[in-house]
């Protein structure tokens, strides 16, 4: 199916306000062509007629009487509603692609964040959608009120005369050539500086967001120039663009120019043999202004269609993006959840030309039992967690939640039964109240609270200066990393979930953050099924048991005492933190 056909299932629903835009729209763009008319009418038939002054002055009156009931009355409205209507309808329909788009972008994988900057996929939603309005706006109302407005007014200039209307359109399929001729390579041009123009904001986006690193190791000018070689890239793209454009119009409007000049030789050769009146040749040279104004604009709706639909091929492009993530035919809904969790011989690698990360790994965790993963950057405990909630699926082996496959449930239903806490947990730019309420929409401001004091949160949030309803700023950055953990550790409190997951959370944290964290997410584990990643072994040595991860594998496993006596990798691990806890090797993911 083309993409026009795809686009026009959003626009279905809305086909009978379309229709009513373009039959208002014939009224207000017939209107116009009285005056040509009514031109010939007071020349022909009343300055030039048989009749006594005042008869013309009286008539003269009455036709301007009309006319100014016609314009000043009727066509106000008319204007008004065509305007309105068609706005509605483009701006609904954009509404609903971006409602369709949103609900993608939340069933995308991480897999594909990880590839795609944030920006271009800004770029998709907000810039290549809106472009599509034009299709609605020029393709499916102005180009046909366009097209009917000539064939009006051919109709009316064949009622005077045959031959001088014939002269008048002989030029049209001069038109049509260039409309083929230049259109084509428009609108692959038209894509690459959409393309071109996504990357620039991508990149913008990207820097914006890492500001403070550029500026602590004094980037500007090194940013600066690799600003200027994505902005160059689109200039370069819109001049070839805009080059291109500019021929077409050039064309077009020698077209147009010669036309008139065209119509005026003949016209005022016919007036000057007798066989027709000056009435009859100024209405045609005002029917010229009536068909090539709408011809012009023909002209330009190309461009802009051409534009729109390379526009509108990027907005599907993104939109058939697969989903890595699929709920299986016949998924059920997981319901409840006891809290047992089975790791069976499980692979995994994030894409099919790069090593494992995780190989035949095997792991049983019974019902309330804290899980601590520990081991070296780069062995795999936070690729381990990140499978449990199906952000990735298993390449072999399985993953078991109450002996139930989790790829045998719908996805969602597993993610609303598990808890993340993670080392960069992200606030949105709202409210603290409505940070943790993310954890369950439908809470008492009650509950709310009672979450934030589990959290440890509560105290700090009553000394801020608008307390809940203080904002966080984007991803929280108005908070210490400190505070953003335990609005993050309170809106799990409030989701109550059966699973929980710690990713270092107490990473990079100063020693009381730490302190009031540890105690939160402590209580936070009890009578849950908990996986804890950890780089500071300190911190979970109250685990049941400890899971040392190395090079994709379960190299030991047991509690802080069984390890400590077996002497093996976890003991040499823990002496070497005990020198020396901020040794970088071991903030590992």
């Amino acid at each position: 199916m083309s993409n026009t056909k795809r686009y026009m299932q959003f626009v279905r629903p809305y086909k009978w306000k379309i229709v009513l835009t373009v039959a208002i729209g014939i009224l207000k763009f017939g209107i116009p062509l009285l005056l040509p008319l009514i031109s010939k009418y007071v020349i022909d038939d009343i300055i030039n007629a048989d009749m006594s002054q005042a008869a013309k002055i009286d008539e003269l009156l009455w036709i301007m009487g009309g006319g100014l009931l016609v314009f000043l009355v009727i066509r106000p409205p008319v204007e008004y509603f065509r305007q309105y209507l068609a706005q509605w309808t483009a701006n609904t329909i954009l509404y609903d692609i971006r409602g369709k788009l949103f609900d993608h972008i939340q069933r995308l994988s991480l897999r594909f964040y990880s590839k795609t900057k944030t920006g271009e996929v800004i770029s998709r939603v907000i810039h290549d959608v809106e472009q599509t309005k034009n299709f609605v706006i020029t393709g499916l109302m102005n180009i046909w009120l366009d097209m009917i407005t000539i064939v009006i007014a051919i109709g009316i200039m064949l009622y005077m005369d045959v031959w001088l209307t014939i002269v008048s359109i002989a030029l049209f399929p001069l038109y049509g050539f260039a409309i083929k001729y230049f259109y084509g390579r428009l609108r692959d041009l038209t894509k690459e500086r959409s393309q071109a123009l996504a990357q620039v904001q991508g990149h913008l986006h990207e820097r914006v967001q890492g500001m403070p690193v550029v500026r602590s190791f004094a980037l500007e000018d090194y940013e600066q120039g690799q600003f200027n070689e994505q902005n160059r890239n689109f200039l370069d793209r819109a001049l070839k663009h805009t080059s291109w454009n500019a021929k077409t119009f050039s064309v077009t409007s020698t077209i147009t120019d010669l036309a008139p000049l065209l119509v005026i030789t003949f016209a005022g050769y016919q007036v000057i043999t007798g066989n027709i009146q000056v009435g009859t040749m100024v209405a045609f040279i005002g029917y010229m202004e009536r068909v090539y104004s709408p011809l012009r604009r023909l002209v330009n709706s190309s461009t802009v269609l051409t534009q729109s639909l390379a526009s509108m091929d990027r907005v599907f492009e993104f939109m058939d993006e697969k989903y890595d993530i699929k709920d299986k035919k016949g998924a059920e809904k997981l319901n409840s959840v006891y809290g047992d969790v089975t790791f069976d011989n499980v692979s995994f690698r994030y894409d099919e030309d790069e090593p494992l990360v995780l190989e035949d790994l095997s792991l049983d965790v019974r019902k309330g039992e804290t899980i601590a993963l520990v081991g070296m950057s780069g062995g795999g405990k936070s690729t381990l967690v990140s499978l449990i909630p199906r952000f990735y699926d298993v390449e072999k082996g399985s993953i078991k939640i109450d002996g139930k496959d989790i790829r045998d449930v719908e996805a969602r239903s597993l993610r609303d039964k598990i808890g993340m806490v993670l080392q960069d947990n992200i606030l949105f730019s709202d409210s603290i109240r409505m940070n943790i309420k993310m954890g369950n929409p439908d809470a008492t401001d009650e509950d709310m609270i009672a979450a934030a004091k589990q959290a440890n949160a509560h105290d700090f949030i009553m000394g801020l200066p608008n307390g809940y309803d203080t904002l966080v700023g984007e991803r929280g950055v108005k908070l210490s990393g400190g505070q953003k953990q335990r609005v993050a550790i309170a809106r799990v409190f409030l989701k109550n979930p059966p699973l929980l997951i710690l990713d270092e959370a107490t990473s990079a944290l100063d020693l009381e953050s730490e302190n009031l964290i540890q105690e939160a997410m402590e209580k936070l584990a009890a009578d849950r099924t908990t996986f804890i990643v950890a780089h500071r072994l300190s911190t979970i040595t109250h685990a049941d048991r400890i899971v040392l991860i190395e090079d994709g594998q379960i190299k030991e496993a047991g509690s802080h005492q069984e390890l400590m006596k077996k002497q093996g990798g976890y003991y040499n691990l823990y002496q070497v933190q005990q020198l020396d806890d901020s040794n970088p090797e071991y903030l590992g993911t």
